[in-house]
């Protein structure tokens, strides 16, 4: 399944509102850390059906990464049942967000 961006109107439908585990990237365009984890990011979105995967641009919808208190980026976030599970700062290996999950 493809990477899902979603937006201050999108979130709570396609994150919290899911049925499955949704992993939330939060990133920005000029971060280079963010640029080296969206590649690996895109690949679990294309490996694994059981997970929704989805990308949220920190500078466009700045609300929501209020409410997560995203002060830092990249950060990674697993929800599950609309509520946080587990969650991560800076560039992580494919690993390491897999374990996450």
């Amino acid at each position: 399944m493809a990477v899902i961006h979603v937006t201050n109107d999108t979130f709570e439908q396609e994150v919290l509102q899911a049925k499955e585990p949704v992993l939330v990237d939060f990133w920005a365009t000029w971060c280079g850390p963010c640029q080296m984890v969206g590649p690996i990011i895109e690949e679990i979105a294309e490996e694994r059906t059981d997970i929704k995967v989805c990308k949220i641009d920190v500078d466009e919808n700045p609300e929501i990464a209020r409410q997560y208190k995203v002060f830092s980026i990249p950060m990674l976030f697993v929800f599950k049942n609309g509520e946080v599970a587990a969650r991560t700062v800076g560039a992580q290996s494919k690993e390491a967000i897999l374990e996450m999950l």
